[in-house]
């Protein structure tokens, strides 16, 4: 029996950025993506996928990112979701606003490919169950 593919929604304005994080998971098996430029196109994503996983930028036009994370918190259907927040973002505010909000984990860009895809294993592996919520500031 074939193992169902897990889909990842990665949100960010930046078509460049979508896609180093698409290579950067490139290798997780069973793994499908979804993408946004946006918040809004976020929340119609969540509504045509079942998404699995979000990867999820703040600074947006249309919608903020934590706009988006409150949404995915208030909605029971989506309210468990695995959120990663990964932004330029990396003053303590920014990472305590988003940790308030739901954030599962946050990090900051430039990123380390390796570093992104082994937590999204193991989130996608564990599942929110088995993964405590936490913060994680990546230096390039």
């Amino acid at each position: 029996m074939a193992a169902s593919k897990q889909t990842i929604l990665v949100v960010d304005d930046s078509p460049t950025i979508r896609r180093m994080i698409k290579v950067a998971l490139g290798e997780l098996e069973h793994v499908v993506f979804a993408e946004a430029g946006n918040g809004l196109q976020a929340i119609e994503q969540l509504t045509l996928a079942a998404i699995t996983l979000i990867v999820l930028d703040l600074n947006m036009p249309d919608m903020h990112g934590l706009e988006v994370l409150a949404f995915v918190r208030r909605h029971p259907a989506h309210a468990a979701l695995p959120v990663i927040v990964l932004t330029t973002r990396g003053d303590e505010a920014s990472r305590e606003a988003a940790t308030k909000a739901g954030a599962t984990l946050y990090l900051t860009k430039p990123f380390a490919p390796q570093v992104l895809a082994e937590h999204v294993r193991t989130l996608l592996d564990g599942g929110r169950a088995g993964a405590e919520r936490e913060t994680a500031r990546v230096q390039p």
